[in-house]
């Protein structure tokens, strides 16, 4: 699945999205992975403060993410995290 960004908005495009929603979620994992080993080496490249800096911002960015879902999560209630039988 090639990965395409939109230009103005950085997020993934209509047709990435559509092509990701359709994948099994071992694709997806598959994905992920090939992702991760495809942009490892350039988070790691640069002087040892430009590599931590980025870590920061990544870290900062998953935390905010993770927030935003327990947000979510707080809103539902109780339900929200039971698995659906």
């Amino acid at each position: 699945m090639p990965y395409q960004q939109t230009r103005m908005s950085g997020m993934l495009s209509p047709e990435t999205l559509a092509e990701y929603r359709r994948m099994t979620p071992g694709q997806r994992l598959e994905f992920s992975f090939a992702m991760i080993r495809e942009n490892t080496p350039y988070l790691l490249r640069g002087r040892q403060e430009v590599v931590e800096r980025r870590f920061e911002l990544l870290q900062r960015e998953n935390d905010l993410r993770n927030e935003g879902i327990l947000r979510g999560m707080a809103r539902l209630g109780p339900a929200a995290g039971t698995v659906a039988r």
